[in-house]
């Protein structure tokens, strides 16, 4: 193991090393970290719902019928009541013939891309997609082109040149909060006779009619984009994901994805849970529209002090610094003015655009707001 410490040496040494925090308490804006009180802006509870004292409740209340364990895949018996109505409501919500549950986003992506694509295929993808979506195409053995960020006349240009078996986009960009060209990505997955696959992960919960995603924002439906992934641990607040689609899609995706085959399923409590949450989700419209004054708040703010912030109305609101050495300083600085703010860096980002990644909740308040904006005009 000797041969591996010039590595993590050569990340030290260029700003690069990543280290865990120890959370001392529950997902909220006030948190307690490495024994120490800060004011977060790095999670991705959008909605507030994480600690909810009914979502709490659903869980405990789930393990006393459930017990803690599912005890096996989903396909040997792992697949509990509680899942399948989960799945149900899911696919209702996304307003698709079905949905099946995945323990993680992750998972979900490697699952679906390795189900749908192979060897001879060829997958077109967003260049700054998330990883989950990159590897799949990398595990399915397909040919991956990856085309400029958001730019649909250049994947135009390349499905001149290559036919298409999938096409595969983030709705909202996780490090950028900017959202996919998904009208034009529909009509040109139509046209090329490919697969268009969300995995709307930021969008879920967020955007859209009852936070029904970036595919609602748009207005667009099952036939434009046939396969959407979503996770449960961001706006919903507890944990896993799901893939939502047609009937045909499901089953093979059961018969035929091998990180949904291959792995436990997550406890039935959790199901419980997430029905419960994505029902408070759906009925607490002003949790999304206190959400949005935030946004609103901090972008005015930050543009007063002469922040450089991306073009994003979501709540992912990117500082972009510039130098890993410089975020990290940053970073730094405002946690030690008791706020909790993470610095993102390549190779998670593209080198030269490090930034401080500001996550918005509906459970911060005017007065979080405006002490982040006070600590970043110093």
């Amino acid at each position: 193991m000797d041969n591996l410490r010039p590595r993590l040496d050569a990340l030290q040494a260029q700003s690069l090393y990543r280290r865990r925090r120890l959370q001392d308490g529950p997902q909220q804006p006030q948190a307690r970290v490495d024994g120490r009180a800060l004011l977060s802006f790095c999670g991705n509870d959008y909605l507030g719902l994480a600690n909810h004292p009914d979502v709490i409740a659903a869980l405990r209340d789930g393990a006393q019928r459930w017990g803690v364990g599912s005890g096996a895949a989903h396909l040997v018996n792992g697949h509990s009541r509680a899942h399948q109505a989960l799945e149900e409501a899911l696919a209702e919500f996304t307003g698709r013939p079905r949905a099946l549950l995945f323990s993680t986003g992750y998972m979900a992506n490697l699952g679906v891309i390795s189900a749908l694509a192979g060897r001879h295929d060829t997958v077109f993808e967003d260049r700054l997609n998330h990883a989950s979506l990159l590897d799949g195409a990398l595990l399915a053995r397909a040919r991956l082109r990856r085309y400029p960020h958001a730019d649909a006349s250049a994947l135009h240009r390349l499905l001149k040149i290559e036919s298409a078996r999938l096409i595969v986009t983030d709705g909202v960009f996780s490090m950028d909060g900017d959202l996919a060209p998904l009208p034009e990505l529909a009509a040109l997955a139509r046209d090329a006779g490919a697969w268009l696959m969300v995995d709307d992960a930021h969008g879920l919960g967020v955007l859209g009619r009852d936070g029904r995603g970036s595919l609602d924002h748009f207005g667009l439906g099952f036939n434009d984009v046939p396969i959407l992934m979503g996770t449960l641990g961001k706006a919903f607040g507890t944990f896993g994901a799901f893939v939502a689609g047609s009937e045909e899609l499901i089953e093979t995706l059961i018969q035929s994805a091998r990180s949904y085959i291959y792995t436990t399923a997550t406890p039935p409590a959790l199901a419980e849970a997430t029905l419960v949450s994505l029902a408070i989700a759906r009925r607490e419209t002003w949790r999304r529209e206190r959400l949005a004054e935030w946004i609103e708040r901090f972008r005015t703010g930050a543009a007063r002090i002469g922040l450089q912030l991306m073009d994003s109305s979501t709540p992912i609101q990117p500082i972009i610094v510039g130098s890993a050495a410089q975020a990290l300083a940053w970073s730094a600085a405002l946690e030690a003015a008791g706020l909790l703010v993470t610095a993102i860096r390549p190779p998670t980002v593209p080198e030269g655009t490090a930034r401080l990644r500001v996550t918005l909740s509906a459970a911060h308040t005017a007065e979080d707001i405006d002490r982040l904006l006070a600590a970043l005009e110093l």
